[in-house]
């Protein structure tokens, strides 16, 4: 899905400023010719740029600005996508991988983990230490009660989040 915000930015932007353009070269040669005079001249431009010109090119910015967010917010979803059917597919995938994968940092993509597991959409866990990312049902880790990664003992660190005290691996429950 591709934004267009920024296509409609950039047509209000060149629209109202060719159209401006245009009033005012339609405005000077009327003043050449003698057909106007001066003040109806600067009424004419003042009320181009106020009603016509300004409304246009400040709807083009506003529409170019949050295109550009938008083009922004879209890319991330798609790398949490990306890392979702990764893990998903694979049942474990290497973070440094991962990174490799979406072309981003450790961070990225630890940011991202969090914001999927926010949403209720990834429940697994992660090992820091190794560099691990999991796919792991909640009702397996729940009725287990122990670490998948080392076997010790789990416990509650956050809402969806299990914590192991002995390894570090962290539980996402969704």
């Amino acid at each position: 899905m591709k934004s267009s915000g920024k296509l409609v930015g950039l047509l209000l932007i060149a629209g109202g400023t060719i159209l401006g353009l245009a009033i005012l070269s339609w405005l000077i040669s009327g003043l050449n010719d003698d057909k106007l005079d001066t003040a109806a001249a600067i009424f004419g431009i003042v009320l181009a740029l106020g009603v016509i010109v300004l409304p246009m090119v400040g709807g083009g910015v506003y529409f170019l600005i949050h295109g550009l967010r938008e083009e922004k917010t879209i890319a991330r979803i798609d790398k949490q996508r990306q890392l979702l059917n990764a893990v998903q597919t694979q049942g474990q995938v290497s973070i440094n991988q991962l990174v490799l994968d979406l072309d981003s940092t450790r961070d990225q993509v630890q940011n991202d983990i969090y914001d999927l597991v926010g949403k209720g959409i990834f429940s697994g866990y992660v090992d820091w230490k190794s560099g691990m990312l999991y796919s792991v049902e909640a009702s397996e880790l729940q009725s287990k009660g122990t670490c998948p990664n080392c076997g010790g003992k789990l416990e509650l660190a956050g809402k969806g989040l299990i914590r192991c005290p002995y390894c570090g691996a962290e539980i996402f429950l969704s």
